[in-house]
């Protein structure tokens, strides 16, 4: 899942020529939804999105609060778009999640965002529709966010399980306890009694 979050002074949605949804200083959220997402990506997302400290404290420290802290407003706008694949020059986008999935889904991620913080201070677009996003960027300040989602291909996987194996193979092992047995009862050479080479005598050493 990615999202674009702006700090505003302003921000809203319209659909043909009529204003949905609008909001004064607060955030607004372009979000892009996987075909991979799941619940852990729409808690991450969430969670970040009402905590990232974005806005000056009482004593103007930049950086010191986030829109909770400051019960400032939240505008979400659905943007497919953000799950683009250039193939050349033309955007391609399969790894977005088709429209009758990602409607619930979206859904579900504001209703998250609502039970997280207060609901009244969620505002959407029109999830769907042709909209224009009028957005006043205070700064500007603009944040990129993605969800760190593991990879599912299964070549991928399958890559990554060789590599694995790879390093279990060059690991270096512990003796076993067979060996550290023989070791054991291997008889004690002391090397000032011996007359053999001195690669004879370290051959004999406990390691």
């Amino acid at each position: 899942m990615k999202a674009i979050i702006q700090r505003v002074a302003r921000a809203s949605v319209t659909v043909a020529g009529e204003q949905v949804s609008a909001i004064e200083r607060g955030i607004c959220v372009l979000l892009g939804i996987s075909v991979e997402d799941t619940q852990k990506d729409v808690d991450y997302i969430v969670r970040k999105i009402l905590n990232l400290r974005l806005f000056e404290d009482e004593n103007g420290r930049a950086w010191s609060k986030s829109v909770m802290d400051r019960e400032l407003e939240v505008l979400c706008v659905s943007q497919f778009t953000l799950q683009c694949i250039l193939k050349g020059n033309k955007p391609d986008f399969h790894s977005a999640m088709p429209a009758e999935l990602a409607q619930p889904f979206y859904k579900s991620i504001l209703e998250h965002m609502r039970n997280a913080y207060r609901p009244e201070l969620i505002k959407d677009g029109q999830f769907g529709a042709y909209m224009q996003v009028h957005i006043q960027n205070d700064g500007p300040v603009t944040i990129e966010l993605e969800s760190p989602t593991g990879p599912t291909d299964p070549k991928q996987l399958s890559k990554q399980e060789k590599q694995q194996q790879r390093k279990e193979k060059t690991r270096p092992k512990p003796p076993s306890e067979s060996s550290r047995e023989k070791a054991a009862s291997r008889p004690k050479v002391d090397p000032s009694a011996s007359s053999g080479a001195e690669g004879d005598v370290s051959s004999e050493r406990e390691p």
